[in-house]
């Protein structure tokens, strides 16, 4: 096993065992970034505003599988901290059945569906077809997208961060490849670039899969582990479910906030073009406050399942020193270098950025200055929310998502009538501060009641980093 997170120095190890999830998040976005990229530049800037009208509906989707297979590492990583081996296996070999489940419900479900939500969020005719048929790509291939996602956060939560991270670097510089020659070299235009992501998730996955099971014999479960297992299964899905809901309540409010910028698009032409550009930017600054959040969560199982409330505590306190750290990383990342990533993701000889780009690049500034500046609530949601569900207590984190959706919702049905885009601008920031208010009361009432004093002091940190 690679990391212990039941014994040191909670900043150090939050620290190093999130730096490679991070590290990791940032080319999974960068090779998202990198599709959206290509797209623009070899079809159209039109068929990139397609491809970036899908983001909402994908996390709709895509948010379930997140959920739930972390929610199912969450149980893996109890199981760990109470140095319980068979139930580690038992839980593994339980995560893998529930995955082949969750391919065939959500690909029967996600794929007849997706006209019908594009036409219901009044997507711009002129990036209907292109949002569809990208769509239809990724949902045929989600059973790629949960293999990755099972056997990275399995990793995980037994404190193995970097070979996920070797794998997604892979998969990064295999979907460059793969986006030419789909794009490119075998002409099957912007649908390429989903049949590119699918391919190289799916590498990806078999490739952290055999890994796992190579490098870690201990987590082979063995033909017995294979057995129907109701309560094992039924443990499972009491934590994957909530959380997996918890992504879907958010990922609607993120629907309605999409509808409403659609629906600004004839009196502001280019702004969902910008809107697109600047979310593949934010998405990179967001991903280290994502990146500690997951350490938190495995952080949290780990000492939860080992009974150390009061380093639990101390966790929280150096995961909130973090977030101050990279809330000023993302300011800088944001503001002097949104500009030019802009340029890179429109094609001014095409589509609607042949005439608004300068426009374009404005309405991306906008949207990020708003982000960035309230990235700290962003880091508190991460951070308290996956902590919470470390513990298991992620049907009470379904909560907060619902919070999120009604700030999130407000802001974009409500605000964009009198404020226009400041009211989309604003949307995911109320929406954050609105989760906030849940969540911190949740874990201080959750906390006090578990016991365990936090050792850590603003002193007692400083004096910690440098110790060996």
């Amino acid at each position: 096993m690679r990391l212990d997170l039941t014994e040191g120095n909670p900043f150090k190890q939050i620290f190093m065992f999130s730096l490679p999830i991070i590290i990791g998040n940032i080319f999974q976005q960068l090779y998202s970034m990198a599709d959206t990229i290509i797209v623009g530049h070899t079809v159209s800037s039109d068929a990139m505003s397609g491809v970036g009208c899908t983001n909402s509906i994908s996390f709709l989707v895509l948010g379930l599988v997140w959920g739930l297979t972390s929610g199912f590492a969450v149980r893996t990583s109890q199981f760990f901290g109470a140095k319980d081996e068979n139930g580690m296996r038992k839980s593994i070999a339980a995560s893998f059945e529930l995955c082949i489940a969750m391919t065939i419900i959500l690909t029967a479900i996600a794929v007849p569906l997706s006209g019908p939500l594009l036409r219901a969020m009044k997507t711009p005719e002129q990036y209907y077809d292109y949002a569809y048929y990208y769509l239809i790509v990724i949902f045929f291939g989600i059973g790629a997208t949960i293999l990755y996602n099972i056997a990275a956060n399995t990793l995980r939560a037994v404190g193995d961060s970097r070979t996920p991270l070797f794998c997604l670097i892979f998969s990064a510089v295999l979907n460059v490849g793969l986006d030419f020659l789909c794009i490119v070299g075998f002409k099957m235009s912007y649908t390429g670039a989903g049949v590119a992501t699918i391919a190289s998730q799916f590498i990806s996955g078999a490739v952290c899969v055999v890994y796992m099971f190579k490098a870690y014999p201990k987590l082979r479960p063995k033909k017995s582990d294979w057995s129907f297992n109701p309560v094992m299964l039924k443990g499972h899905i009491a934590v994957g479910l909530p959380m997996a809901l918890q992504y879907s309540i958010t990922a609607i409010g993120c629907v309605f906030q999409q509808t409403a910028l659609n629906g600004l698009n004839a009196a502001m032409p280019g702004v969902v073009t910008g809107y697109t550009a600047a979310t593949k930017i934010d998405n990179i600054a967001m991903q280290t406050f994502n990146g500690i959040g997951t350490a938190c969560a495995t952080y949290a199982g780990q000492n939860y399942g080992a009974k150390k409330f009061g380093r639990i505590k101390d966790g929280v306190f150096a995961a909130m020193v973090l977030v101050i750290i990279f809330w000023f990383v993302g300011m800088g990342f944001d503001l002097g270098l949104g500009r030019q990533l802009t340029k890179l993701f429109l094609n001014g000889s095409s589509g609607e950025a042949a005439i608004y780009m300068d426009a374009m690049i404005d309405y991306s500034m906008e949207f990020l200055f708003y982000q960035c500046i309230l990235y700290v609530p962003l880091g508190i949601v991460f951070v308290y929310r996956n902590t919470l569900q470390g513990i298991g207590k992620s049907a009470i984190t379904t909560i907060a998502g619902v919070t999120e959706l009604a700030g999130r919702s407000v802001t974009a049905f409500i605000l964009v009538k009198y404020i226009g885009y400041v009211g989309v601008c604003l949307s995911n920031p109320i929406a954050w501060m609105a989760a906030d208010i849940f969540l911190l009361t949740t874990y201080y009432v959750t906390m006090h009641k578990y016991g365990g004093e936090r050792t850590y002091t603003p002193a007692s940190f400083i004096k910690g980093l440098f110790k060996k």
